[in-house]
């Protein structure tokens, strides 16, 4: 093995709980160009709750910190993290991170938007095996998921016991139909998905009622 991130942890992380680098954000801050110097933090209610020193070099980026694993001593750490560019289809570069990982002593590599701080560098979600946690959502929560969205997105409140928003002002007639459509779509997918999970609990009754909304399922 050996190199940055060498092996991966038995269990799948999750993003969220990460802290984590986006090179687009590092990007349009303009913390990217060569030269730049200074902090990165990390906010929760307005409070500092962690920082790296951050500096940029020609293709590449430098990342200072310290870090204690399982309550052992703050060790310093400096990470370089190559950067590559692709041309926009419109004009402009793309920027994304080299991960600088290696798994089973194989160099990763990967060109990739974000870094997470899953161990002791900051690498790729692969390196770490980390997973984001609509990854390991069921399809009815998925579906519920994505329908409330929409509807937030429409101005109205999530969930089924309320109505779909109206057309928002300005928005085409048939882009807020597409959108009804999908909401329902979307919540009849996860009726169906219920059903065919917890048929087996439910009553002749309740079943009746999920196919009077146009779930038709019947109790095996």
């Amino acid at each position: 093995m050996g190199g940055y991130g060498s092996g991966r942890p038995s269990y799948k992380q999750k993003a969220e709980g990460c802290r984590s680098l986006d090179v687009n954000r590092l990007h349009r801050e303009g913390c990217l160009l060569e030269g730049w110097q200074g902090n990165w933090q990390w906010l929760r209610d307005g409070e500092v709750i962690s920082k790296i020193g951050f500096r940029a070099e020609e293709r590449r980026v430098i990342f200072d910190y310290r870090i204690s694993q399982y309550g052992g001593d703050w060790e310093p750490v400096t990470q370089y993290v190559p950067l590559t560019y692709t041309n926009c289809h419109y004009g402009g570069q793309r920027p994304y991170f080299c991960c600088s990982g290696a798994v089973n002593g194989q160099h990763c590599g990967r060109r990739v938007g974000k870094l997470f701080s899953g161990g002791r560098y900051f690498l790729c979600r692969h390196c770490y095996s980390i997973a984001y946690s609509s990854q390991s959502e069921d399809r009815h929560d998925r579906m519920l998921r994505r329908a409330n969205k929409l509807r937030m997105a429409l101005g109205g409140e999530p969930g089924t016991a309320h109505f779909i928003a109206w057309k928002p002002k300005g928005m085409w007639n048939r882009t807020y139909q597409r959108k009804r459509f999908e909401i329902e779509w979307c919540e009849d997918q996860a009726n169906i998905a219920f059903v065919r999970k917890y048929s087996h609990l439910l009553g002749k009754g309740e079943l009746e009622c999920f196919k009077a909304e146009g779930t038709n399922l019947k109790k095996p």
